[in-house]
């Protein structure tokens, strides 16, 4: 069973850093996209990075400039780095992949269970 595991939420002051890492494990033959959603109380969920096999980055334009999305050389996790943070950043942060299993190789998509980033101001 292929699953996704997030780490690095937390609690930091306006213009602070935080670091989220998603690792997937699993019976994996590959991994395409993965990438950082948020969602903020009482919004809908939103693409905040994502990367490809090859590295092709796609940024939210609320967060050019400020965070950095990558991955590991084994492609299996994936990393953002956020500076300058705002207020308006504090969400729900969901990992997402799209994920094609070993065990029966059909298409997959994936979401971890969320970490909280809340920015104080």
């Amino acid at each position: 069973q292929v699953q996704l595991v997030e780490s690095g939420g937390g609690l930091v002051q306006a213009g602070g850093s935080l670091r989220l890492s998603c690792s997937a494990s699993g019976s994996i033959f590959s991994i395409n996209i993965m990438g950082w959603y948020r969602q903020a109380p009482g919004k809908q969920r939103e693409l905040v990075a994502r990367i490809t096999s090859d590295g092709r980055t796609d940024y939210a334009d609320a967060v050019k400039g400020r965070f950095t999305i990558s991955r590991d050389n084994s492609k299996t996790t994936v990393y953002v780095e956020m500076n300058s943070l705002k207020p308006e950043d504090t969400a729900v942060y969901y990992c997402h992949a799209a994920v094609i299993p070993s065990t029966n190789y059909r298409y997959l998509e994936l979401w971890g269970q969320g970490t909280l980033v809340t920015v104080s101001s």
